[in-house]
């Protein structure tokens, strides 16, 4: 994007709902914002209230994770967190209730990202169907890939949920081509190799990186994994459409509260 023009997009096709809406808002903002919440941790309350300070504060996108007991792209926060909200005793059934409740109160593109192994346990076509039931627009499923996925993948298609692919610096080409041309709504473009919750340096290897995402992509583009600062956001300006932001919010929730939380969101905001 220069001068609050969108930036070129990749491959062209037909694109999805999410996907559209998503450019959309890009015509209005330099950039968008998506905020991360493990359902369940600290508690269901404090999951509410977060989400609406995203809100408040123009968070554009929630991802919102279903907890499980091996979460294999996490570091130790997450992991952490995941492991408190089972040891509460968070269901499933719970997580979609709270996702509904919020897909209802707020006007936010609402995501769950989860594992393979959850689909397998409550059934994968019941839940693609339910979480599209309840407003959820888009899945992303780390472990599950396109060739391996084909009921999945068809459920998602059947119910107008976004299968949401992620794709890294060490993607070969031919793999970024394919996986990008399986993706709906947006391509998840991990900034670094590795787990949440560590820096990333932000230089001219992301930007190589993010102009190849954005060669093969036609659905917009989010990069999440090492975004800590305001720095960090206004540098993905006019190279991304949208900063994913996870670990970051939930060291300031457990150091200085709700109140930090709100002060880091706006001070997010590059215009």
């Amino acid at each position: 994007m220069k001068n609050g023009r969108l930036l070129s997009s990749g491959k062209a096709r037909n694109i999805s709902n999410l996907a559209q809406e998503i450019l959309e808002k890009r015509k209005r903002k330099s950039i968008l914002l998506m905020a991360h919440q493990i359902v369940g941790y600290p508690d269901f309350e404090t999951n509410y209230e977060m989400i609406r300070l995203f809100h408040e504060c123009g968070v554009d996108l929630v991802e919102l994770q279903l907890p499980f007991s091996e979460p294999i792209a996490d570091g130790p926060l997450f992991l952490k967190a995941n492991q408190k909200a089972l040891e509460r005793g968070t269901t499933i059934e719970q997580c979609l209730d709270f996702a509904q409740k919020v897909t209802r109160d707020f006007p936010l593109f609402c995501i769950f990202m989860t594992y393979y192994n959850i689909l397998l346990q409550y059934g994968v076509k019941r839940f693609v169907e339910t979480a599209g039931s309840i407003g959820i627009r888009g899945l992303i499923v780390p472990d599950a890939f396109p060739e391996e996925s084909d009921e999945y993948f068809a459920a998602c298609k059947q119910e107008h949920v976004d299968p949401i692919l992620v794709v890294t610096p060490y993607t070969p080409d031919t793999r970024m081509e394919y996986l990008a041309g399986k993706t709906e709504g947006l391509l998840y473009c991990a900034a670094r190799k590795g787990v949440t919750g560590s820096p990333t340096s932000f230089g001219d290897a992301t930007t190589d990186f993010l102009l190849r995402c954005r060669q093969y992509s036609s659905t917009p583009i989010a990069v999440g994994f090492g975004i800590q600062r305001p720095d960090d956001v206004r540098y993905l300006v006019n190279k991304s459409d949208i900063a994913i932001v996870g670990s970051t919010l939930l060291n300031i929730l457990e150091a200085e509260g709700t109140t930090g939380v709100r002060e880091f969101l706006l001070s997010l905001r590059p215009e």
